[in-house]
This record gives C-alpha cells, sequence and structure tokens, in this order.
C-alpha cells in the first residue's frame, strides 16, 4: 500500500481521540484517525459508559416496579430475556458508532481500522487486514485509553473471572455475584446484577465505597447498598481464586480472619491500566511514569514535541469528558491557538442508586488541604419535586470561599444528580458566589431548585427548610 502523510494522525477513536479529529477538521487540518477495532467510540461506547448506562436505566425498571405498590399502583413480577436486553443494548451502541463514523467522513476526517505503532517521532506503521500502511504525519496525538485492570492471582483464564467488559455482556443473572472493588465501576454493575436478582456480595479493601466522593453524599448509596445487595465488606482483601467445578472459589481475609465461599461469578473491578504497551514509544522521545503513564505538560503535549497525549492514558481522573476535553486542548495548541490544561472543573458522576455527582473542591479535599471553607446544605426531604419520586434521600450541597461566599464545589447526592451538575460547573467555573446562585429564578416543581435554596439557605432565607441567618459580614 501506498505511503500516506497528513498534518495530524490521532491515535485511538474513543471519547478524546474522535473530539480532537473532529475539531482538527472543523479547523481545516488534514487528519487521519487510527483504531484497532471495527467501530469508533472506544471504551465508553463499546464496553463502558453507554453500555452500562442503558443496563442501568433498563434495570432500574424493576425496581421501581416493585416500589410502586404503596401508590397503588401494581405490576406483575417482571418477565427478564436476556437475548432481547442484549439486542437492545446492542442497537444503541451501533447507532451511536455508526454516527460517529458518519460525521467523520462528513468532515473529511480519514479512518484506518488497525493497529498502530511508532516507528518514529513523525512516523507511524498500521497493521491492517490488508497489510501494513505506513503514514508520515507533522503531529501526532495519542488517545488509546486504558483498559480494567487484572491482578494476575485472579487471572485463572475462567470466564466466570469477568472484568467490566465481560460483565456487561451480561450472559447470563448469577445467583451468587462477588464484586471485587467499590469503586464506581463496581457500584454500578452492582446495582445492575442485584436489580436482575443476584445475590452481590461487593469486598472492598478500604474503610468505603466510592472513595474520593464525601461521606454525606455516599450515605444514600450504601444505605440502597445495604438493602438490596446482599452484603458489602469493608477493609477485606481477596487473596486467592480457584476453578471450583463450576463455581469460584474465594479466599479472603479481614482482621486476620480467612474466609472460603463459592461464587457462581466474580468481577474484578481494581482500577484500570493505561494501554501504553507495544505501540512503539520507545521509538520515540515520549516519556512515561512509573504507573505506564504518558507524561504530558499543561498543553497536552509530551516530551517528544511532535506528540500529544490525551485521556486515560495521560493520567489523571479516567472520565470521558476529561478526555474530549485534552482533545481539544491539543489540538489548539497544534493549532497555534494555546490553551492549557489548568484549573479545569471536571464533574464526576456515578451512576448508582441515588446517583452521585460532585465538581470543584469537595469537603473531603478541603480538610485534608486544610483549606477553609464553609458549607450549605439543601436536604430533599423538603423538595416537593423529590417527593414526587419518591426520592427524599438526596442532598444538594454548596461548599463555600468564607471571605467571598465564592462556590468553590458541588456535590449531589440523588435522583438524576448527574443531570443536576452541569449548572454546578458553570457556577465554580465562572466564579460565581452564593448570592449569584441564590437570585437565578428556578423552575418549580424541579430539582435543580435545590442549588437555588441550598444558596438561600446560606444566607437563611430558604423558603422550604428554616436556617439560622448567616453571620454578616464586616
Amino acid at each position: 500500500m501506498e505511503d500516506l502523510k497528513s498534518e495530524i494522525v490521532v491515535v485511538g477513536g474513543g471519547p478524546g481521540g474522535y473530539a480532537a479529529a473532529f475539531y482538527a477538521a472543523d479547523l481545516g487540518k488534514k487528519v487521519l484517525l487510527v483504531e484497532q477495532e471495527k467501530r469508533l467510540g472506544g471504551v465508553c461506547l463499546n464496553r463502558g459508559c453507554i453500555p452500562s448506562k442503558a443496563l442501568l436505566n433498563a434495570t432500574k425498571m424493576i425496581g421501581e416496579a416493585k416500589e410502586s405498590a404503596h401508590r397503588g399502583i401494581s405490576f406483575e413480577p417482571a418477565k427478564i430475556e436476556l437475548d432481547k436486553l442484549r439486542t437492545w443494548k446492542d442497537s444503541i451502541i451501533q447507532k451511536l458508532s455508526g454516527g460517529i463514523g458518519q460525521l467523520a467522513k462528513a468532515r473529511g476526517v480519514q479512518v484506518i481500522n488497525g493497529r498502530a505503532y511508532f516507528e518514529g517521532s513523525q512516523k507511524l506503521r498500521i497493521e491492517t487486514d490488508q497489510g501494513q500502511q505506513f503514514v508520515e504525519y507533522d503531529k501526532a496525538i495519542i488517545a488509546v485509553g486504558s483498559k480494567p485492570a487484572m491482578p494476575k492471582v485472579f487471572d485463572l483464564g475462567n470466564p466466570r473471572i469477568m472484568t467490566s467488559t465481560e460483565a456487561l455482556q451480561v450472559e447470563d443473572i448469577p445467583e451468587d455475584l462477588l464484586i471485587i472493588g467499590g469503586g464506581y465501576i463496581g457500584m454500578e454493575l452492582g446495582t445492575v446484577y442485584a436489580n436482575l436478582g443476584s445475590k452481590v456480595v461487593v469486598i472492598e479493601a478500604m474503610e468505603t465505597i466510592l472513595a474520593g466522593a464525601d461521606p454525606d453524599l455516599i450515605r444514600p448509596v450504601v444505605k440502597y447498598a445495604e438493602k438490596n445487595f446482599k452484603e458489602i465488606r469493608y477493609k477485606t482483601k481477596v487473596t486467592k481464586m480457584a476453578t471450583k467445578g463450576k463455581k469460584i472459589q474465594v479466599t479472603s481475609e479481614k482482621d486476620g480472619q480467612v474466609v472460603e465461599e463459592l461464587f457462581d461469578r466474580v468481577l474484578v473491578s481494581v482500577g484500570r491500566v493505561p494501554n501504553a504497551g507495544d505501540i512503539g514509544l520507545e521509538n520515540t522521545k515520549v516519556e512515561k511514569d512509573e504507573k505506564g503513564f504518558i507524561k504530558v505538560s499543561e498543553t497536552q503535549q509530551t516530551a517528544d514535541p511532535n506528540i500529544y497525549a490525551i485521556g486515560d492514558i495521560a493520567g489523571g481522573v479516567m472520565l470521558a469528558h476529561k478526555a474530549t476535553r485534552e482533545g481539544k486542548i491539543a489540538i489548539e495548541n497544534i493549532a497555534g491557538e494555546g490553551a492549557v490544561n489548568r484549573n479545569i472543573v471536571i464533574p464526576a458522576v456515578v451512576f448508582t442508586e441515588p446517583e452521585v455527582a460532585w465538581c470543584g473542591l469537595t469537603e473531603t479535599e478541603a480538610k485534608a488541604k486544610g483549606i477553609e471553607v464553609k458549607i450549605a446544605k439543601f436536604p430533599w426531604a423538603a423538595s416537593g419535586r423529590a417527593l414526587t419520586f419518591d426520592r427524599t434521600d438526596g442532598v444538594t450541597k454548596l461548599i463555600l470561599e468564607p471571605e467571598t461566599d465564592r462556590v468553590l464545589g458541588v456535590g449531589i447526592v440523588g435522583h438524576g444528580a448527574g443531570e443536576l451538575i452541569a449548572e454546578a460547573v458553570l457556577a465554580v467555573e465562572m466564579g460565581a458566589n452564593a448570592k449569584d446562585l441564590a437570585a437565578c429564578v428556578h423552575p418549580h416543581p424541579t430539582l435543580s431548585e435545590t442549588l437555588m435554596e441550598a444558596a438561600e439557605a446560606f444566607y437563611g432565607h430558604a423558603t422550604h427548610i428554616f436556617t439560622r441567618k448567616a453571620a454578616a459580614k464586616e
């Protein structure tokens, strides 16, 4: 095949990669996008964010139907057809991936399916079904992402031991499911399988699930899990796994006590590792840290001036929207417009039941860093809209700077928290203070009102709760 030339090559077609490629094309650049899989969208679209949210939404209806009896509306027990559920989930993925392909074509972005390998700082080899393809480029963006971590002690080659990739296929509904790791992936998939009828046990090595979120925001999630999961075990470690017939024998330890149990399936959810191996980085000046992530500057540039890196492979929080933003920063620098990745507010959302979302400074971070803050809260028990959902366990919390009342961070737990957090991101990004939030008229009855009323509560005049007035400033 004839060698190709391109101004920009993007390696990896996930949310960061395709966003960078599209933005570059919109700026008039000649762009080549390399993706080793047949479908664009990366982990997020094909076996992460999108399929997990589809399954969460579908299975949530099972729980809602059971809860509806006290409203005078009862349903027959749910009939679950896994084939139909998988087909529906996969149809969403196909539509979205197909749409991305059409957008690439419309923008004139050339897409090559194959495995990329750097031959040098400005040369790429692509292994395709048709053979090798060589590409010379001016600048490259590495957006190859990450994969689920599978510690060797757990890697028995048994399909009953799953990562999130296999768990999202929903091959069956295991009667007994063990989830190792109480992070957002483990808790989200635990929610899916518990709704489907599995007896879910979560083992977490730390003292809490969802490390990183404030304890008061996690509390409603823990309460739900304790009711709907079989058990959550904290400060516990899985030390060994072995195949035992059609079961997995799991040995765990807590406080010196060893327990052996049998499970139908095990989901290993202990983090993700970068896809930095075997892509030819040794033929460039790109440097990696001790964990294998590519080192980048505030402009997303690597130690090789011709190569940038974005998303999971560049370390930091592993979120699709973070990768997308970093892709645009990289392109703006390549295009000479200049942009830096500094103090950008990246929201986090955990799609558990209830959802948890936060942005900016958390109360936990403020305490750890010795930053003085003031806290304003609005409990959803006082929200008319939350009552109509029967979801009064939510809380909206503002983290405020004492001297200026500036909004430094926001945390929300409750129904649809992920949809509410964007207003909080805007407030933090724009340097709004509590008075600004309180002054913005919010529609009634909505959950969005809880942001306004949390700000009003700070000043002592929230309509739907009584609070003492904040001390006047001198």
